[in-house]
């Protein structure tokens, strides 16, 4: 690729990145709507003190948080779909019913 056709790349790439920006105001208004939906001792009891580094931290970690009950969850109703005590029938309810 010339030098030429990469510098325009580059402006092409640029311009539709600036023309996409996002006001200060607008991250702000973000950030409050995440720490909104994060849990209320992930979130600092409702305040919105910290800072965006520490709102994308904190809503991360509840992201790992959700995937690791989701993940005991599963066990758990995989143990239960196995039991003796699950029928064919309950177990093809059970899963309908995930699906």
């Amino acid at each position: 690729m010339s030098s030429s056709r990469r510098s325009r790349t580059r402006r092409a790439g640029t311009s539709s990145l600036s023309s996409r920006s996002i006001s200060e105001d607008q991250i702000s208004e973000l950030l409050s709507k995440l720490q909104a939906l994060l849990p209320e001792s992930q979130s600092r009891n409702g305040v919105h003190r910290g800072s965006a580094a520490r709102v994308l931290q904190d809503t991360c970690s509840y992201i790992r948080s959700l995937h690791q009950e989701v993940d005991n969850l599963s066990e758990t109703l995989a143990e239960l779909l196995s039991s003796a005590d699950v029928t064919s029938d309950q177990a093809a309810v059970i899963r309908s019913l995930l699906m």
